[in-house]
């Protein structure tokens, strides 16, 4: 049975009828770039070739029935119902989008509800973007069937609506713009403050170079308390520099910084201007050299991460350390942090050479065994039958 085949079996057994279609929302990874988003500065994504898919119909009442191939449960409420207060748990994803595009300026009194059924394969606190993907499928299938017409641009913003409001994630634009907004064997370059997006090709098959994501199966939640402090800690630096945003200094204003604020607060305005320069370089040394020629950048996002930020852990250090004493050209932790993946830029001929050292060393750590697997730039979220 195809994918296809299985999620239309799915929808039919949960509802007892057929779908109008299914749409797809690709999971992301984040090239370089982390925790800038919410900064208002630069960052660089990609959609990958591992997605979310929701098969949906419209009812001809106003109620909303979301089921998943994960869980038995199927969640029911009415539209005159729907609020950030009213849902919870997994459903709270698709049925955030809902709420988000009225707020967005869809009239939710003139449409009519749906059942949706999800399935994906885009792991879980992997720090992929799980939750973007099934955000965004929702998304670009409920703008078609309820004859919204919005753009890509207004999708973004509804996600992260769906994530701040209804899930209670403090997070940023990357995740929805990569799942959205992404073409195949490229990444997004995303100017967080205006919104103006480039498409920038990455050029990694010509190269001979794969990205090998190493899920350390350390589970993280941008919901709990280390997401939120770090961007209370950005806040704070801003403040007491004088200004909206971080955005608004560059590395020359650390040493402003350093006589300013408080060890820990600088370090974290420290990761966030460099990383910012490190968008910018790996933008500009793409275009210039190819990808060969970004693997220090990517080294050095990892320990700015891991000292500056101080949002990696044991596993994800170790699976850059042993990645790169394989023959990666450059690894980095990738996404929120606190767990999840490690992304390994490494020549096509070395990844089961990579593979098999991270698996030995995190043996030998007596760590959980990874799971590891190649990833590829993919197109973002569409219809998809």
């Amino acid at each position: 049975m195809t994918e296809t085949q299985s999620i239309l079996s799915g929808f039919r057994d949960r509802f007892d009828r057929d779908a109008d279609g299914l749409w797809f929302g690709p999971g992301r990874v984040n090239l370089i770039g982390e925790h800038t988003d919410y900064n208002d500065g630069f960052v660089f994504p990609f959609a990958i070739n591992r997605r979310a898919v929701v098969a949906l119909a419209v009812r001809d009442d106003r109620m909303l029935r979301v089921a998943s191939s994960f869980t038995d449960e199927v969640v029911e409420i009415s539209l005159d119902e729907l609020s950030p207060e009213t849902v919870s748990g997994w459903s709270a994803y698709p049925l955030g989008v809902a709420w988000a595009l009225g707020q967005k300026g869809a009239d939710l009194s003139a449409v009519t509800g749906f059942d949706a059924f999800i399935d994906s394969d885009v792991p879980i606190g992997a720090g992929l973007s799980s939750s973007a993907a099934i955000e965004c499928a929702t998304a670009v299938a409920l703008d078609e069937v309820w004859n919204l017409g919005f753009d890509k641009q207004v999708l973004v913003r509804v996600g992260q609506l769906a994530e701040n409001k209804v899930v209670g994630a403090p997070t940023g634009i990357l995740d929805q713009s990569a799942s959205l907004l992404g073409e195949t064997d490229s990444a997004v370059f995303l100017d967080c403050r205006s919104f103006e997006s480039e498409i920038i090709p990455l050029g990694f098959d010509n190269a001979g170079l794969e990205l090998l994501v190493i899920d350390t199966k350390v589970s993280h939640a941008h919901a709990t308390g280390g997401y939120a402090s770090r961007r209370a800690s950005c806040e704070t630096g801003a403040r007491l520099l004088g200004v909206s945003s971080l955005r608004d200094l560059t590395v020359d204003d650390l040493p402003r910084a350093a006589t300013t604020l408080d060890d820990e607060t600088f370090r974290r305005v420290r990761h966030i201007l460099t990383e910012n320069q490190r968008v910018l370089d790996t933008v500009r040394v793409l275009r210039e050299e190819g990808p060969g020629a970004i693997g220090a950048l990517l080294d050095a996002s990892h320990a700015s991460m891991r000292d500056d930020f101080e949002i990696s852990v044991a596993e994800l250090d170790l699976a850059v350390e042993a990645a790169r004493a394989a023959g990666a050209l450059g690894a980095r932790m990738t996404g929120g942090g606190f767990g999840g993946s490690a992304i390994a830029l490494t020549p096509h001929a070395l990844i089961p050479a990579v593979q098999q050292a991270v698996s030995e060393a995190f043996a030998a750590a007596g760590f959980t065994a990874p799971d590891m697997f190649v990833v590829r730039a993919a197109a973002g979220a569409a219809r998809l039958s």
